[in-house]
């Protein structure tokens, strides 16, 4: 294919480039959308459905250390490495460790705010024009304690969080139980968070927005994965699954995969691990609560769904190569199972594991060097700053005045 068929091309449809397609497409930019497998799946699939305005921290801090060898000694803890895969991660890890720093963890604090109290009424706006109000609510979620040494740490949080202006309200035990009746009475506290929400069928969404980018004229090439990449004088050559292709101009949103494309690309290596996240979902729960439930103690989330219950968290560092380990996806049972008063009903439940995509700052990489446009590593958060992030892509593009101070997304801070 050559560059006078589109103006530019999108490698991966997950919902970072699947949004950011019906952005572009929908302003008059002829696009064609790569995807190594099927259009919005992976961890877009997947995640946790919950649309996190409120984590506004890097994915690590330093109080976190002293509670690690914990964790990775607890078999079904929220934390795993699996040690043949340590030597490969110890780069990123180092990385990840120096930007617990005081000064690194406030700026990249800060520049996660900025996406964040963004992504809420961007969303909105996007779910009101593609018509996805079916499946984007906007109703709050849930941080819950059991352990009577964690209310105290629940209250500084939320403190803290209101300080900041992350909106929150501190639920006595009573207030909580009488707003999710489910829950088991070892819960004690919650904080409230109003301005969150969660996508309640994120197979619908995806199928929507693809549908809307080919309405519009966009062009979906499946099962077409990106081998090599290279600049040259008259386009980016694409060496794919499906032959070589010419572009104008690329998009990298390849999730957990960017690295190498990015490093040929642009020449600069990326400091990007996969953080490998599992859920299961059991079908014949999906009135079972209102909306996400996150534990602080237990360190994980069930979000109510139309297709079921979904239970989702764990970190495991593994890398892209080894096969899923289903017994972490299972685990979660026992950690839901415990908070609830009722048994769950685990028929037919379906586990499930994908790459998140996490840099060693947290942030994702949202920039344009000339023809080269990057919308990728998000982490925990792709799902909720999706949206601002293909806004961000638009504004490189046609040239705009950004509405978010882009410097702390920029590739160069990898330099």
């Amino acid at each position: 294919m050559s560059t006078s068929h589109f103006d530019i091309h999108i490698i991966g449809s997950g919902i970072i480039g699947l949004a950011t397609a019906v952005t572009l497409q929908a302003r008059g930019i002829k696009v064609a959308l790569l995807d190594a497998n099927k259009v919005g799946q992976g961890a877009s699939l997947g995640n946790a459905g919950h649309i996190a305005a409120e984590q506004v921290f890097p994915i690590a801090d330093a109080s976190m250390l002293r509670h690690i060898p914990a964790m990775l000694f607890n078999p079904t803890g929220p934390l795993r490495i699996d040690w043949r895969y340590l030597p490969r991660l110890m780069p990123w890890a180092m990385q990840l460790l120096m930007n617990m720093r005081p000064e690194p963890f406030e700026r990249i604090h800060q520049a996660l705010m900025a996406l964040n109290q963004s992504s809420i009424q961007t969303w909105q706006d996007f779910a009101n024009q593609w018509k996805l109000n079916d499946w984007v609510h906007i109703e709050g979620s849930l941080l819950t304690v059991e352990k009577p040494v964690s209310v105290s740490l629940l209250t500084a949080h939320g403190n803290r969080l209101n300080e900041i202006g992350v909106a929150n309200e501190l639920l006595s035990q009573k207030e909580l139980l009488a707003r999710e009746p489910a829950l088991q009475d070892n819960q004690l506290a919650a904080l409230f968070f109003p301005n969150t929400g969660h996508i309640t069928n994120l197979k619908s969404v995806m199928k929507q927005l693809h549908s809307t980018f080919r309405q519009l004229g966009g062009h979906t090439i499946e099962h077409c994965r990106v081998l090599d990449a290279a600049v040259h004088p008259d386009g980016i050559r694409l060496t794919t699954s499906q032959g070589d292709m010419t572009a104008s101009k690329v998009m990298l949103s390849a999730g957990a995969h960017s690295k190498t494309l990015a490093r040929k690309l642009t020449g600069v290596t990326v400091p990007l691990d996969t953080e490998r996240g599992y859920h299961l979902m059991l079908p014949h729960e999906p009135q079972l609560l209102q909306i996400p439930v996150s534990s602080m103690d237990r360190r994980f989330i069930m979000t109510p769904m139309q297709e079921g219950l979904r239970l989702a968290g764990t970190v495991e560092y593994a890398g892209l190569d080894a096969p899923a380990n289903m017994r972490r996806a299972h685990m979660l049972l026992q950690q839901a199972q415990p908070m609830l008063k009722a048994a769950l009903n685990a028929a037919d439940s379906v586990p499930w594991m994908g790459f998140r995509p996490s840099t060693a700052d947290s942030l994702p990489i949202i920039d344009r060097i000339d023809k080269i446009f990057l919308n990728f590593g998000h982490q925990h958060l792709g799902l909720t700053q999706a949206v601002v992030s293909a806004r961000m892509v638009a504004e490189l593009y046609f040239n705009e005045p950004p509405v978010i101070d882009p410097k702390p997304y920029r590739l160069n801070r990898f330099k």
